[in-house]
């Protein structure tokens, strides 16, 4: 047996800044100057959430644009390529083959860059096909939401849903960069705008106990959506997920624990359950709470901090109940239960749910007591 240890060096790039293709603005120059081989300018496909296409008419001409003033540097392959953005995207595995065809028509090779703008669903979904065509095609991100400016956008995580489980297909690829452009927040609907501030409590709760106090302090600017607030909120956010990733010890989650995921397990069934009725960031808030008064009851947390934590999440505007908690299956079983299987599947075959026993703190439970969870969700509606 030949047993060679060896390791990989990954950079992970996070860069804040607001017009991104505005003319005067470098970063992106700045970026992807040093990225040319022998002297070739480097080609570049980009896919566009087509809802923030839309409700950003400019940004394709600005694109184009910056594209013209800066030849030396990058050229676009083709035309911007819109996707259609949303959960339901994922759920649709021809559009992972339709963005396999354009990179593969648009002659792009290892040397190349997919930039992908857009909301997490698109993002996961474009950056798995660029991670899988040529076995891994360069990609930027550049987040569009709150939700994945400071949290899903951020990570090295990919993927689209199959066999009707979220996130079944996937890889861990890390992206070259991730260009967080608080220019794209301003056009958010207050609902979507909202959706990523549940991600800052979650951190804060599992990382950084002054981060919650900060959160905690400024509730009501988070609340009415203040904007410079929310985008001091997504930066805490990010940093401190880039620094669970970078320092963890398992950034590509070979073993089970995922403390990033605190309030997922019921979260993704939630999702499914609601037929995405309840979008994501909604649905971690709601699984979050369920996994709180759960502690409490399992002796893990004490009730004064649960309630003081649902307070906060409700007081930036958070629901935590969905009537899709109680629903329940032909044979008469809470369908939300279903969840901690899939998720057990999806760890590997060992169930690892985070909770936390006090705020800025975490540990791993190996199993949960179903009759105390359903006990936390008659709660949860009686609140």
């Amino acid at each position: 047996m030949i047993d060679q240890t060896f390791s990989v060096p990954y950079t992970q790039r996070v860069l804040f800044t607001r017009d991104v293709f505005d003319g005067s603005n470098n970063l992106l120059h700045n970026l992807l100057a040093n990225t040319m081989k022998g002297g070739r300018v480097t080609k570049v496909l980009v896919f566009v959430d087509s809802h923030v296409a839309g409700t950003n008419p400019g940004l394709l001409p600005s694109l184009e644009a910056y594209a013209a003033l800066h030849p030396d540097v990058f050229t676009l392959a083709a035309a911007p390529i819109s996707i259609t953005g949303g959960e339901a995207c994922k759920n649709e595995f021809a559009l992972v083959e339709q963005c396999w065809s354009a990179i593969h028509f648009a002659g792009l090779d290892r040397h190349s860059f997919v930039f992908v703008i857009g909301g997490g669903a698109v993002l996961d979904l474009v950056c798995f096909a660029a991670a899988t065509a040529h076995r891994g095609i360069r990609h930027v991100r550049f987040p569009t939401t709150t939700l994945s400016q400071g949290d899903g956008g951020v990570g090295v995580k990919n993927g689209v849903n199959y066999f009707g489980k979220k996130n079944w297909i996937g890889t861990f690829a890390v992206p070259y960069a991730i260009v967080n452009d608080f220019a794209f927040l301003d056009t958010l609907p207050a609902r979507e705008k909202r959706c990523g501030l549940i991600e800052a409590i979650k951190v804060a709760l599992i990382r950084d106990e002054d981060f919650f106090l900060w959160l905690e302090k400024h509730a009501d600017d988070l609340a009415s959506l203040n904007s410079s607030v929310v985008e001091q909120a997504v930066q805490r956010s990010a940093q401190l997920h880039i620094a669970h990733i970078a320092t963890s010890g398992d950034p590509f989650e070979q073993g089970s624990a995922r403390p990033l995921d605190f309030g997922h397990w019921a979260a993704h069934k939630l999702e499914q359950a609601s037929k995405f009725r309840v979008p994501h960031g909604e649905a971690v808030a709601i699984g979050m709470a369920v996994d709180l008064l759960y502690s409490v009851k399992a002796g893990i947390l004490d009730a004064a901090t649960a309630h003081r934590v649902l307070a906060l999440i409700e007081r930036v505007g958070f629901k935590i109940f969905a009537p899709e908690l109680l629903a329940r299956n032909e044979r008469g079983e809470h369908t939300i239960l279903a969840g901690l299987e899939e998720f057990r599947e999806h760890l590997g075959g060992e169930l690892c749910v985070t909770l936390v026993p006090k705020i800025g703190q975490k540990i791993e439970v190996h199993e949960m007591d179903s009759k105390l969870i359903v006990k936390a969700l008659e709660e949860l509606r009686g609140r």
